[in-house]
């Protein structure tokens, strides 16, 4: 059998982030190519299929997307759907005997992570988050400035991640299609900022449901949240979500200096500073080289730096961060098993 230099990636979803961000990124990438799509939307699937030069063959939609198993170019489906349909076609692709990677956050609830992780495992096929940020040079120069201690030991961050959604996203504001709001969706990279700052997993966390001030819009979900993320050596982490008001920072403060990216969660124009100076690095293609990077896993037996463990550990997080704002109490961590994900 003829060794593939590329794989193919079908993208189940053809909503702004599949066509804007992931199509023109398969234009950029090494170790994979785009080689289906999926979709209830035969009108978007024939636009696409002409852009991109498709075959026929290699457009389905939701009902008959189980034929995928039989279709040999496709080797990764990338679920890019709204949150509610992610654990039905991580589990499906899984079946279909296809790698998965899946847009954040891993599902509706830590229940439904554990069923995908199931699935994954039985079907013996490769997972990778679509955690973009873990692979762009500004966030991984946080990481190592943080868990290298450069400028001391991590104390306090602030981190903040909001989008004025206007009437753009209305599935973003429906429960049953969401599960929650900006929190699954902006506030799991404050999540992951903290953890890949600091180096380290979160032993507790404090929250609070921010005002609302369109009830005639956030009837269903929250309209923001602040919380605190607490760690084990007294440092804390100032978090920020809101679907009315737009936020962009990523800082951190050490015993001896500071660094900071604002904006710092985007896909590009990002710009970093330290106590020190600036942060002079070129910026990158995330989607390119997070997809690369998950082709050339499966191709050389690798592991991804982006495990579905790490989607489950920010799921068991954020439905703390819930229980909490709920509350009003301080809600304990219990997240040893994931001690050992790559970002550490």
């Amino acid at each position: 059998m003829e060794t593939k230099t590329k794989l193919g990636i079908a993208l189940a979803g053809l909503g702004k982030y599949a066509t804007e961000q992931l199509i023109p990124a398969l234009r950029l990438t090494k170790h994979c190519q785009l080689a289906g799509l999926v979709s209830s939307d035969d009108e978007k699937k024939q636009k696409w299929k002409q852009e991109c030069g498709l075959k026929e063959d290699s457009l389905y939609g939701y009902d008959d997307f189980d034929r995928i198993a039989d279709n040999p170019d496709i080797d990764i489906v990338y679920i890019v759907l709204p949150n509610a349909m992610h654990a039905e076609y991580c589990i499906r692709a899984a079946r279909a005997g296809k790698h998965i990677i899946c847009e954040k956050p891993l599902a509706m609830n830590v229940e439904e992570c554990y069923r995908i992780r199931e699935a994954v495992s039985e079907a013996q096929v490769r997972f990778s988050m679509g955690y973009r940020l873990h692979f762009d040079p500004f966030n991984r120069e946080m990481m190592r400035l943080g868990q290298d201690e450069v400028f001391g030991p991590v104390r306090k961050m602030e981190l903040l991640d909001s989008m004025d959604i206007g009437t753009e996203s209305p599935w973003r504001i429906d429960r049953e299609r969401a599960g929650g709001g900006p929190l699954l969706n902006n506030g799991i990279y404050c999540i992951q900022a903290a953890l890949y700052i600091k180096g380290k997993l979160p032993v507790a966390v404090e929250a609070r449901f921010a005002p609302v001030t369109n009830p005639g819009l956030f009837k269903e979900v929250e309209e923001g949240l602040i919380w605190t993320m607490f760690f084990e050596d007294g440092a804390t982490a100032q978090c920020e979500t809101s679907y009315s008001k737009n936020q962009n920072l990523m800082r951190a403060e050490g015993t001896e200096g500071w660094f900071e990216l604002n904006p710092g969660y985007e896909y590009g124009g990002l710009t970093g500073r330290t106590s020190s100076g600036s942060m002079d690095l070129k910026p990158v293609n995330q989607q390119a080289l997070q997809m690369d990077d998950f082709a050339h896993c499966i191709m050389t037996d690798g592991e991804t730096r982006v495990p579905i463990e790490m989607g489950i550990r920010d799921m068991k997080i954020a439905e703390a961060i819930y229980a909490a704002a709920k509350s009003g109490e301080r809600v304990a961590l219990h997240l040893e098993e994931f001690g050992g994900l790559p970002e550490f």
